[in-house]
């Protein structure tokens, strides 16, 4: 199954659906024939605005059959709690799994919806009795959520950040311990401050964290990207008048082109 989101500026993005999965990924659908390298991660593997995003490039280097199973606004919820994104996992001969965020996953403080894990859907009663004079009615993303928390320059924060850490750890290291075949990860950081904005994640992910689950994969490739707007990638993407100050968040072409060739060269020195 398949569609075509067709905004008001008249671009036109497409997703898809592939098995049990209740995520959108990157469309066109293609079938699941075996053998295939399963490409998993946010917005970055989905390639908003890019014509051929990284997994798209990969598939022409490896001369072998890499799907984009890139989901836009995935985070840590949607990639541990769907089913069928495991089984996609599951059916692939290698896995490439972009590392997402700390900030998209429910826990003991708040809840985010289930698919879109950008999305805030409620505090806790423990986040309302830690942070009483906060009113949350008028907070709808985790990003503002944790910034807004943040700016209460307190002891109160490290205990979000602590949850959120434990959380990303625990909940990463049990997905990967369902997974069959060999998973690469894959770790971008990009850059926003750059653009004079408040883009970033109020809390990132830390190198402790992420080695911790280095023995349980095949390999970690650490990138340090720029968004386009920091770059001069931005002319050779594709979106509309409306969309160019989401647009500029996004990495561009030869950046997409770049985290291919480093994927690359570690998959071949794989063996796989």
């Amino acid at each position: 199954m398949s569609y075509q989101s067709i905004n008001a500026d008249g671009s036109v993005e497409t997703t898809c659906t592939y098995g049990a999965s209740k995520l959108l990924y990157r469309g066109p659908q293609r079938a699941l024939e075996r053998p295939y390298v399963a490409c998993f991660g946010g917005e970055e593997t989905f390639g908003r605005f890019v014509e051929a995003p990284y997994p798209s490039i990969l598939e022409h280097r490896l001369q072998r059959r890499c799907l984009n199973f890139g989901s836009l606004f995935c985070g840590l919820e949607s990639l541990t709690r769907d089913s069928g994104l495991l089984e996609l996992a599951n059916q692939s001969e290698l896995c490439v799994l972009q590392l997402p965020g700390l900030l998209g996953q429910t826990n003991r403080f708040y809840r985010v919806h289930p698919r879109r894990n950008d999305r805030f859907v409620a505090p806790t009663s423990e986040l309302v009795g830690l942070y009483p004079e906060i009113d949350f009615t008028d907070v709808h993303f985790v990003r503002h959520l944790l910034s807004r928390l943040k700016a209460h320059t307190d002891a109160r924060f490290e205990m979000i950040e602590q949850e959120l850490r434990k959380g990303w750890v625990e909940r990463l290291g049990t997905f990967l311990s369902k997974v069959k075949p060999p998973v690469m990860l894959l770790e971008l950081k990009a850059d926003h401050y750059a653009l004079g904005s408040v883009s970033d994640d109020p809390v990132t992910l830390d190198t402790s964290s992420v080695e911790v689950l280095v023995p349980q994969s095949a390999g970690l490739i650490t990138l340090h990207v720029q968004v386009s707007g920091a770059s001069d990638e931005l002319e050779d993407m594709l979106f509309g008048t409306l969309q160019q100050p989401i647009a500029e968040h996004m990495i561009g072409p030869a950046t997409h082109r770049r985290i291919a060739d480093a994927l690359t060269r570690a998959i071949r020195d794989l063996g796989i």
